[in-house]
């Protein structure tokens, strides 16, 4: 039988009632062996008379003080107050407090040899105080096997309700948790996705950002005009830079409880591709686009596209500065879609802008979740970045 779970703590109006129930049936059958005793013929003599009015109720206090440790040794204490039992009447209650306790924990074990110790003691009991009206040996064993078997069904009733209860609140903690750790999956889940979007945007933007600033640097020839039209790319892809880390930032605060439910702009998608375009022709890049789809794609499936165009194109001014890129977009409803940048592999390997690597594996994250594939890398003189996508009928 598996352990019981741990009785509940109990106030002191608890204790109060119980404690006072069991005292007040003490007393009764206490009062009932007091009686018998006064009848005609009783015939006790003068020890069990003075027991009866002086050792009895003692040690049914004791009985009683004794039962107040039965939530600590549950066992030791039952034993204890049924030996008592057996030559005090005012017991009676504690014993009943006690048996009940031990019956809570329904352990078979401890259940019967309590029992057939309470048996026991009523046959004491009924030796020690008899009259005349005394059951016969027999009878009295059966009522003190029923208000045993009493004691035990009620108690085993109350500890299967404690058990029960018990076991829902351990089904509703172990819910909890698992509701915390999800939760605390998808905010990951939210947190990387957020991080690699970041990645994706700073690293366009950075590249911008350096492209101009080492024009500046190597072309000191260049009109002042068009040196202060340079700056001024430099200035808006900076601010536009730090804009999109701090909302990112703000989203990753610890202080927000779930980043989903944070604002954020609307991502990009395919019909932002020109002006992605724009912004790499204004970096210096050539840059020429064929969208052939002709219909608008599925959001996230554009989404995607974008950022696979978006990190090429940013690959291709590091690693291919001064190359023409081609950008591809072809496809349609239940073919899928296909994006393809390519630009020819520079004949020397350019200074380049350092890189943390992680451009391509976001991408390769992004495709494997649509269902798609991803490939890169040089091709008959190329260097090509291509991803075919699933788009439904």
């Amino acid at each position: 039988m598996p352990a019981p779970p741990p009785a509940p703590r109990l106030g002191w109006w608890d204790h109060t009632w119980r404690f006072g129930l069991a005292l007040t049936a003490g007393l009764v059958l206490w009062v009932v062996a007091v009686l018998a005793a006064d009848q005609p013929g009783a015939g006790y003599s003068d020890l069990q008379s003075g027991w009866l009015a002086v050792g009895d109720p003692l040690l049914g206090l004791v009985a009683l003080v004794v039962t107040g440790f039965r939530r600590r040794w549950p066992v030791p204490v039952a034993v204890v107050v049924t030996l008592l039992s057996g030559v005090s009447a005012v017991a009676a209650g504690a014993w009943v407090l006690a048996l009940c306790s031990v019956a809570t924990r329904r352990q078979v074990r401890e259940i019967l040899p309590l029992a057939a110790l309470a048996l026991l003691a009523s046959i004491g009991f009924e030796g020690l105080y008899p009259s005349d009206d005394s059951l016969p040996l027999w009878a009295a064993g059966l009522v003190a096997t029923l208000i045993v078997a009493v004691v035990v069904a009620v108690g085993s009733s109350v500890g299967a309700d404690r058990a029960r209860v018990q076991s829902l609140r351990d089904r509703a903690e172990t819910s909890e948790r698992e509701q915390q750790a999800r939760v605390a999956a998808a905010r990951a889940a939210e947190r990387t996705r957020i991080a690699r979007e970041m990645h994706d945007v700073l690293a366009h933007r950075i590249s911008l950002v350096a492209m101009h600033a080492g024009a500046l640097t190597f072309r000191d020839d260049l009109p002042r005009e068009q040196q202060a039209q340079v700056a001024r790319t430099i200035e808006e892809n900076a601010h536009l830079a730090l804009s999109d880390l701090r909302d990112v930032l703000g989203v990753l605060r610890a202080d927000v409880p779930d980043p989903s439910l944070a604002p954020e702009p609307p991502q990009p998608g395919v019909d932002a591709l020109p002006g992605l375009v724009e912004e790499a022709r204004a970096a210096g890049t050539r840059v020429t686009l064929e969208n052939r789809t002709g219909r608008d794609l599925p959001p996230t499936v554009g989404r995607t596209v974008y950022r696979v165009a978006q990190e090429a194109l940013t690959n291709a001014r590091k690693h291919a500065p001064g190359c023409p890129v081609t950008v591809t977009v072809s496809g349609g409803p239940g073919e899928g879609v296909h994006v393809e940048v390519a630009n020819p592999l520079p004949v020397t390997a350019g200074r380049g802008l350092p890189g943390a690597g992680l451009g391509l594996m976001g991408l390769h994250e992004r495709v494997d979740l649509l269902g798609g594939s991803l490939r890169h890398g040089p091709e008959r003189g190329r260097f090509v970045v291509a991803a075919s996508l699933p788009w439904a009928a």
